[in-house]
């Protein structure tokens, strides 16, 4: 089976806000045997929706739409899909009930303009929404699907994964796609091609390098009638790559490097301190977004004025004077003193010019220093 997706909003189209909900729907069709044809955005205009939408129907078998089922007067999903099916609309009594005990158990009186999400054609059935007034509409007819849900991804999404993808997952056919991806960090993407060079080329599994932030990612992809079965055909080839790039690899799939430094460090039983002068906390606010952080990271400390690197940690003042705040010296000096104070396992300073503005010609923006003291071993 095939796909489209539709985010609707004028607001998506004006860069008021990011289209997250097309990306992670896109990451869900796969395992259904779904392939994703074609994502669109469209604004807020009945014409341009039945356009697209008439035009997605042409080649997908199931179109997805997420938005627009608001109860204003530029909430024009149902409307569109109406016109599409040439069916006519009529307000459903018992969800008008509904939505009024919706608004009741708030202490509200529901407008009037909420009637318009009770409306059904009689190709659809409601989604029931118990995570906002919006309902969904899932409609079927001449062998095409046009599922509606909202756009706020807190009632998107699981709607999705309680509703929407255990009844795909019934009636979608052909092949499953899964997918494995492998992270790896210090080797440059040219030799993971050449070590690798035996598995580029395939078509099933196929082999996907990718150049990102974080290092170089290795995507597997296979297909096959069964998930059961793709898996088979995907593990010779992980297993493979694993054996050759181990000791670069830093992860899987969703992992994040933070996540993964994090199952390091809680396995080992290490704890870990932080002396950052340079990122405002984002370093540290990564630590802790990860599950158990308390276990492992014991102090943490953002500073920005040389004085308080002076008075706080006692940076010597003929250091920062003769070096500068961002300078190898002032970083080794940072990270031996919070050593010093903080009796982690390991201690880590960091020091730079973050910009966008400032810097000079011998300390230009995006220059950092990072001190990692662990034992008697520092690493700058």
């Amino acid at each position: 089976m095939k796909a489209d997706i539709l985010s609707i909003g004028h607001e998506l189209l004006m860069g008021e806000l990011t289209d997250s909900n097309a990306a992670w729907i896109a990451t869900r069709l796969p395992r259904l045997g779904i392939s994703l044809n074609q994502i669109s955005i469209v604004g807020d205009d009945i014409n341009r929706l039945v356009e697209t939408l008439s035009l997605a129907l042409s080649r997908s078998d199931i179109i997805i739409t997420t938005g627009g089922l608001g109860p204003t007067q530029d909430d024009l999903t149902r409307e569109a899909v109406a016109a599409v099916f040439q069916e006519i609309p009529k307000v459903q009594p018992e969800i008008v009930e509904q939505l009024e005990r919706y608004f009741e158990s708030r202490g509200q009186v529901m407008p009037q303009t909420n009637i318009k999400q009770a409306q059904l054609i009689p190709s659809a059935h409601f989604i029931p929404n118990k995570y906002g007034t919006a309902p969904g509409w899932w409609s079927e007819k001449n062998d095409k699907i046009i599922i509606n849900l909202p756009g706020p991804p807190g009632e998107m999404k699981p709607l999705w994964l309680e509703q929407i993808e255990p009844d795909l997952k019934q009636k979608a056919t052909g092949e499953i796609t899964v997918t494995r991806t492998i992270k790896t960090l210090g080797m440059s993407e040219g030799r993971i091609d050449e070590i690798l060079t035996e598995h580029f080329g395939q078509t099933n599994p196929y082999l996907g390098i990718y150049s990102k932030q974080d290092g170089i990612h290795l995507r597997i992809i296979s297909r096959a009638p069964n998930e059961s079965e793709a898996l088979q055909l995907l593990k010779p080839m992980e297993e493979s790559i694993t054996s050759q790039l181990l000791e670069y690899i830093w992860g899987y799939d969703t992992d994040t490097p933070a996540e993964s430094c994090g199952k390091l460090l809680t396995a080992q039983d290490l704890t870990v301190s932080l002396w950052d002068t340079c990122t405002g906390g984002m370093l540290a606010s990564s630590i802790t977004a990860i599950r158990g952080s308390s276990k492992i990271f014991t102090l943490g400390l953002i500073t920005y004025s040389n004085q308080s690197k002076i008075n706080i940690l006692k940076v010597e003042r003929n250091i920062i004077v003769k070096h500068g705040a961002v300078s190898y010296e002032t970083c080794l000096s940072m990270v031996k003193n919070l050593s010093l104070i903080s009796k982690t396992h390991i201690s880590v300073s960091i020091t730079g010019v973050a910009g966008p503005k400032g810097g000079t010609k011998r300390k230009p923006v995006g220059l950092v220093y990072i001190g990692v003291k662990k034992g008697k071993k520092i690493l700058i």
